[in-house]
């Protein structure tokens, strides 16, 4: 059993036993996230399941030609923001895509794996589309060479803390990530499942969520939790529920999806300096990222989130530089 309480140690020393135990933990540990999160935690629990099991399934059917429609792009950046903070700004910049554009930007990134550098590069061109929101796409299409860019696994990893999700810290974080999976399947030497990138960010991310949320699961067996995400597969995929109904692009409120991880505005994906993306100009004035701080404040405030503890203000260079990631 895995009892390290700091998932930095966790991700650096633990065995694959280890990782195993806690990623059968998923789902209560994304049930958990929920309950913190909205009043409605059903909403991201049905979300998550979307883009663990179907959404994958959905892009490998396409074949050759596989891309993801303007509506699973809209869904995806629900489930991402559902996971995170809400910004209705970045909601909005989502959907000013076309669905022809997420067609064959999509399509272009995809048959670029697995050069991640190069796919990155092609999801940039997508309004709202940054580089943690492209890595969650990447691991959508590709979970045995992608992970998702998720805060809590960049805080188990030292060298990476204070990230500015530039396309290069993604590639930096994707090495981590790689390294954690050669050493748990060379450790099995063939038996047992072959650890992909998205199964290890998967059982970081439970095991930094579990630590803070509900610590004494770490020692001891998991069990099934009710009304939680399914185990993930041998596939890096998760095996679907059985729900009644399929979920639609437009079931989720977006009111009910706030809180206080991974990047909120997401900044251009390509490595190369640019000029700013749409993302950048939208909050290019002072006014504009008031509106934006006191809109994404009110939002919270409508979910009767817990209020934070009162820590000091930082710089404001890096209060720009968090908005606009």
């Amino acid at each position: 059993m895995a009892t390290a309480k700091d998932t930095s140690t966790f991700f650096l020393e633990a065995d694959a036993k280890q990782f195993d135990s806690v990623l059968k933990l998923y789902p209560q540990a994304i049930k958990l996230k929920a309950e913190q999160k909205t009043k409605k935690p059903e909403e991201l629990i049905k979300l998550d399941n979307w883009y663990q099991n179907e959404l994958p399934k959905k892009i490998k059917s396409r074949g050759k030609e596989a891309h993801m429609i303007h509506e699973e792009l809209v869904q995806l950046m629900k489930w991402k923001q559902a996971r995170g903070r809400f910004y209705p700004q970045l909601s909005y910049l989502i959907k000013v895509n076309t669905p022809r554009a997420v067609m064959q930007e999509t399509k272009k990134a995809f048959k670029k794996l697995p050069n991640i550098e190069s796919a990155m590069t092609a999801l940039s061109n997508l309004k709202g589309v940054g580089t943690a929101t492209a890595s969650a796409l990447l691991a959508a299409a590709c979970p045995e060479i992608a992970p998702f860019m998720a805060d809590e696994c960049l805080q188990a990893i030292p060298e990476m803390e204070g990230s500015d999700y530039t396309a290069k810290e993604y590639l930096n974080f994707v090495n981590h990530i790689k390294n954690a999976c050669d050493r748990l399947n060379k450790e099995q030497n063939g038996c047992g499942k072959k650890w992909s990138p998205h199964m290890v960010e998967l059982a970081v991310w439970t095991h930094n969520i579990v630590s803070e949320l509900q610590p004494e699961l770490l020692g001891r067996e998991p069990a099934r939790a009710n009304g939680g995400s399914p185990l993930p597969s041998d596939e890096s995929n998760l095996e679907p529920p059985s729900t009644n109904g399929k979920l639609g692009a437009d079931s989720v409120n977006e009111d009910t999806t706030t809180s206080c991880t991974e990047d909120s505005l997401d900044k251009a994906a390509s490595p190369s300096p640019a000029s700013p993306s749409d993302s950048d100009s939208a909050l290019s004035t002072p006014r504009a990222k008031r509106q934006l701080e006191e809109a994404s404040s009110a939002e919270e405030s409508s979910l009767g989130e817990a209020p934070a503890p009162a820590t000091a203000a930082p710089p404001v260079a890096k209060k720009l530089r968090e908005a606009t990631h």
